[in-house]
């Protein structure tokens, strides 16, 4: 384990880039009312932001993707959600024949 010093948001920036994305993603359009719903909540962005959310250091795909997505031409866009809307992802999904 190593300790970082105290008040020094630099000394461990992507904690802090991750908790500060958690905060204005998620948490601050919500209301937590006790620790089981905040570690739901928690779980369902760490879902998210892992499987769903693009990333631009890994060309847009997120960083659980083992593969780019396959291109599609034409079809329709899909919309699913978490956390009552508070997340969304958009898909493009191809046209049934």
């Amino acid at each position: 384990m190593i300790l970082t010093p105290l008040m020094a948001p630099r000394a461990n920036a992507h904690a802090e880039r991750w908790i500060g994305s958690c905060r204005r993603e998620c948490l601050d359009w919500m209301l937590v009312v006790n620790q089981r719903h905040l570690e739901t909540v928690n779980h369902e962005n760490c879902l998210h932001f892992n499987e769903e959310r693009p990333h631009r250091s890994r060309n847009l795909r997120p960083p659980a993707a083992r593969s780019d997505r396959e291109p599609t031409v034409g079809g329709y866009i899909e919309r699913s959600t978490r956390l009552g809307g508070v997340l969304s992802d958009y898909r493009q999904m191809s046209q049934a024949a």
